[in-house]
């Protein structure tokens, strides 16, 4: 129903915020009688979703395994590589400090 028609046939008493609480009702009530015409659809896709993603869980496509053993070689790799460059920022300091500390009993 459109709202002019409804606005006719309101009667005077009824506030604007009143009509238009009314008039979502009528909308909300014919959205769900055409839900209904779909439920029956709607349950079965749901069923068949629940039954591909139970599925997809079960067993995990070989393109997921592959891709998660490659990240996890490249995250080796550079968590590797970080050891080795904090490894070389540290030595390189106390080789450092070590000809600092010899500089200074030369001068002595």
């Amino acid at each position: 129903m459109d709202a002019g028609a409804s606005t006719l046939l309101s009667p005077p008493e009824l506030s604007p915020l009143e009509q238009e609480v009314l008039d979502e009702y009528e909308r909300l009530a014919d959205n769900m009688k055409k839900a209904r015409k779909h439920l029956p659809i709607l349950l079965l896709l749901s069923c068949h979703l629940a039954e591909v993603l139970e599925h997809l869980a079960s067993n995990p496509s070989t393109e997921i395994l592959d891709g998660l053993r490659d990240l996890e070689r490249k995250t080796s790799l550079a968590f590797t590589l970080l050891k080795a460059s904090v490894y070389s920022i540290v030595l390189q300091q106390e080789i450092d400090w070590g000809a600092g500390g010899e500089d200074a009993s030369r001068q002595e």
